[in-house]
């Protein structure tokens, strides 16, 4: 338990991230020789890296690079099995995760660590409560914990259960819990990955507040703006290696891709020759009981990808998700290939061909301790090819799962691998992989690139594209703009629980959206043009 001395940290000085205090030349983490083996892996190779106080620093990498790992060993998750690693000029050995906190380390990772039963201001205390002779001091908690929302400006209520809250809020409590006590090495993996521009510019401000505050901070993100705009340095790793560090100001987007990869990236979206034909999913006046989505009728066709694009909490991932039985509705239509379904559920959509793939890969995609096998075959389990009498033909879905996993080129292309020890983008290409063990036709893809990096999202976009050419409807839910922007044939607009456009042609473009989320009397206007 905590004392009446823990503090949020200083934000008397306004400035943005990149304009922070000057970076400070002394390093506050020396890490020489690092390596980390997990069984058949080897996840970090011999890595040197460094953190000063007053920068960010950027760690880049492919997904499965070691990027995860080595914010893990910094946090103390994980014991390096080789190497040295100082802190604050003293060497550190056996480091634990609550060890890492009173040291000033606070990571904010991208799986979240939430009670789903407890409040917002009881996971921001969870382990770290204010006490007095006893007692919980639950006043001093409840004014602490409003205190370093209203600094980071994010819309939380903390007397609400983290179980009702969206995945963006959810990601908002990680970020406050961090920074509910002295910090003084940072470390942010995807932080931005759920929030919404005005949230980033926000987070943006408390980091150029920190760093001139001298905290050092660790910050992991596939995102080129965001790396360009806040970063000071960045080591770029690949296959467990280190491959550079340099200067943020001195590298270009394609220079880093290629240090990344390995190999050239000439074109992230690729062209895809939509050739729209029957409608395979109807949406009609649906309204979900708890009115997150009002009287929005949508519809997909083969041959095409309809984007939906809208801000954080606009409702666009509910009105997939009501596609799959997810979500309560209280009026309104689906209908799936010419069939009206009066009662979705995940096995009726399957069984009418289409799969929905959430944007919470951990939470609501994937069984993490059970093999790829399993993960990428439980939606198929009824089908013949799988069972016989519910016996499952486990050589068939082992030659079955591999054909399909060898085509997403997962990798390691293990599938009795568990999922839990898998990268972000190879956990996506297993959720991928479920779409594909039976013949579906209409494919959610709800947030689909979220947290993986710019060569697994090629190959994401790659698979799209295929799957347009051969006849599927795809809706592209995305708070990406360039991914809808450049991927959708027709692209919808939500706002505030309504669809206020739709765009074709050359109306898709970043001004029109943007109106869209800004300004709603205009955005209505375009609505039945």
């Amino acid at each position: 338990m905590n004392n009446d001395s823990d503090q949020v940290p200083n934000t008397a000085t306004s400035s943005l991230a990149k304009t922070g205090g000057e970076v400070a030349s002394s390093s506050i983490l020396e890490m020489h020789g690092i390596s980390k083996q997990f069984p058949g892996v080897l996840a970090l190779d011999s890595v040197d890296f460094d953190l000063r106080r007053g920068e960010v620093h950027i760690l880049f990498g492919e997904n499965g690079a070691g990027k995860s790992t080595l914010i893990n060993v910094i946090a103390g998750t994980f014991p390096p099995g080789k190497g040295t690693f100082q802190y604050d000029g003293q060497n550190i050995k056996h480091l634990t995760p609550h060890r890492a906190r009173v040291m000033g380390i606070s990571p904010v990772f991208q799986e979240f660590s939430l009670i789903p039963n407890l409040t917002v201001e009881e996971n921001l205390f969870l382990g770290r409560e204010i006490s007095s002779a006893g007692y919980l001091r639950k006043g001093m908690m409840s004014k602490r914990a409003a205190e370093v929302i209203e600094m980071l400006g994010f819309d939380l209520d903390p007397k609400k259960r983290v179980s009702s809250l969206s995945r963006a809020h959810q990601q908002m409590v990680e970020i406050a819990k961090a920074l509910l006590a002295d910090v003084r090495l940072l470390i942010l993996d995807e932080p931005t990955a759920s929030l919404t521009e005005n949230e980033t510019y926000r987070l943006f401000e408390l980091i150029g507040r920190l760093k001139a505050d001298g905290v050092g901070i660790i910050y992991v993100s596939h995102r080129m703006r965001e790396i360009k705009e806040i970063g000071d340095r960045i080591t770029v790793l690949r296959d467990g290696r280190k491959i550079e560090t340099c200067n943020a100001a001195d590298v270009g987007e394609n220079e880093l891709v290629e240090l990344m990869t390995g190999r050239k990236i000439d074109v992230l979206f690729p062209k895809i020759d939509h050739k729209p034909t029957r409608k395979l999913l109807e949406i009609n006046n649906l309204t979900l009981a708890n009115h997150v989505v009002e009287d929005v009728s949508i519809y997909a066709r083969a041959g095409e990808i309809t984007g939906i694009a809208g801000l954080v909490g606009c409702g666009k991932s509910e009105l997939v998700r009501a596609v799959y039985g997810l979500e309560n509705i209280e009026e309104g239509e689906i209908v799936i290939k010419d069939e009206r379904i009066l009662h979705p559920r995940p096995d009726i959509s399957l069984k009418r061909g289409a799969c929905y793939f959430p944007s919470d890969r951990v939470a609501e995609g994937l069984a993490l301790e059970r093999p790829i096998r399993e993960n990428a075959s439980m939606a198929a389990l009824d089908l013949a090819e799988f069972s016989w009498m519910r016996i499952l033909n486990k050589l068939n879905e082992r030659k079955l799962i591999q054909g399909i996993v060898d085509r997403l080129k997962l990798r390691p292309p293990n599938i009795e691998r568990a999922v839990g020890n898998l990268s972000g983008g190879n956990r996506q290409k297993v959720m991928l992989a479920r779409g594909l063990t039976r013949e579906t036709d209409v494919f959610l893809f709800d947030e689909p690139t979220v947290g993986i990096d710019v060569g697994a999202k090629v190959e994401v976009y790659d698979l799209m594209k295929e799957l347009v050419n051969n006849g599927a409807a795809i809706i592209l839910v995305s708070s990406e703009l360039p991914e809808v922007l450049h991927l959708s044939n027709r692209l919808y607009v939500m706002h505030r629980s309504k669809l206020v456009a739709e765009l074709t042609g050359d109306d898709i473009n970043e001004q029109a959206v943007l109106s869209c989320f800004f300004q709603d009397e205009e955005a209505k206007s375009k609505v039945g043009e």
